[in-house]
């Protein structure tokens, strides 16, 4: 399930966000959030209450939106810059204003999924069970597309758009090669994602590579060390 929602907020999204907030002369931040949030909605309403399903409606949405944004770019002068920055990362392309609004929405989802731990657990683990059980699934599904939105939106201006897939599944891959537990997966994946993008910052400064695929590079590092943890450790119980 988070690989599909991953995808439904991708490219597409972004450059139609950001290509209509820049004929309008609005952050584009501030403007791409409620339309990703907007296209998390529709994408899982068309998924669960029409013929079209999975990937084909990711697919129908997001190459409308592509198209969309790419028209409005087209008929617009003096975007492109900003556009590449997107596509690609640029930490100088953060402004103050986003460094504000990133700081609030990241406590914000930091303090839901808290608040709602245990609930989105079920969900992602066993959707037949948690409606059994009398969990509001397509509540905490839309609030788990949301989540998920709210931090693919925020990263891409550090990250690009191309790119930041990757913050979200590698941690999560990596932990997977060690740890066996929910719990346990969430605890790494949050220190592996802070090391890498630390050491990936670090990098960009010192090699004067783009910060996006600095932290990707030192992801792939640390998804091979923990690989060679696993093997010795399973040498090790032999």
């Amino acid at each position: 399930m988070i690989e599909i929602l991953v995808e439904m907020f991708s490219y597409p999204f972004l450059v139609r966000a950001l290509a209509v907030a820049s004929v309008l002369n609005v952050a584009p931040l501030s403007f791409a959030i409620p339309v990703v949030v907007a296209a998390a909605f529709f994408l899982l309403r068309m998924n669960e209450n029409s013929l079209i399903k999975g990937d084909a409606a990711i697919a129908l949405v997001s190459t409308g939106s592509l198209s969309i944004g790419v028209l409005v770019m087209s008929l617009t002068t003096g975007m492109n810059l900003d556009v590449c920055n997107y596509m690609f990362g640029s930490i100088l392309a953060m402004t103050q204003s986003d460094v504000y609004l990133s700081m609030v929405l990241s406590a914000l989802v930091l303090l839901l999924f808290i608040l709602f731990y245990h609930k989105m657990f079920a969900i992602t683990f066993d959707e037949t069970f948690a409606k059994a059980t009398g969990i509001r699934v397509g509540f905490y599904k839309m609030l788990l597309a949301v989540l998920t939105a709210l931090t693919i939106t925020l990263g891409m201006r550090l990250m690009g758009t191309l790119l930041i897939s990757s913050l979200i599944v590698f941690p999560a891959l990596t932990a997977m090669r060690l740890c066996r537990s929910f719990k346990w997966v969430m605890i790494h994946s949050i220190f592996i994602s802070f090391i890498c993008f630390f050491l990936g910052l670090v990098m960009s400064y010192l090699a004067a590579t783009p910060p996006g695929a600095s932290v990707v590079a030192m992801n792939i590092v640390m998804f091979f060390i923990y690989s060679l943890l696993s093997f010795v450790s399973k040498g090790v119980k032999r």
